[in-house]
């Protein structure tokens, strides 16, 4: 192996904002600042923690108009016709 081209494997310390703290392993050889962790976050948690502070989801539903509908509505009244079959078709001549 050759020497003096790997970087230097140091302990760090990561913080979150949340205020967790941890030390882990990295070549970054400083500290860390996270803006959610394992303790914070809502898959490890099964709490949502945080808010859609920028109203991302509110935006969407009104540029594209989604509106709830209720489910006797989303029902058919007359049921939909199959589309025709196609015919099958025989073999094709192979040219050579």
């Amino acid at each position: 192996m050759k020497e003096n081209i790997h970087p230097s494997y140091t302990e760090i310390t990561v913080k979150c904002s949340c205020g967790n703290s941890f030390k882990t392993g990295s070549t970054l050889g400083q500290d860390l600042h996270v803006e959610i962790c394992s303790a914070c976050h809502p898959f490890y948690t099964g709490k949502q923690k945080l808010v859609d502070t920028a109203g991302r989801v509110d935006k969407f539903k009104q540029k594209y108009a989604i509106k709830k509908v209720p489910p006797h509505a989303a029902l058919p009244t007359e049921p939909i016709p199959a589309p025709p079959l196609k015919k099958a078709r025989g073999k094709r001549a192979i040219k050579k």
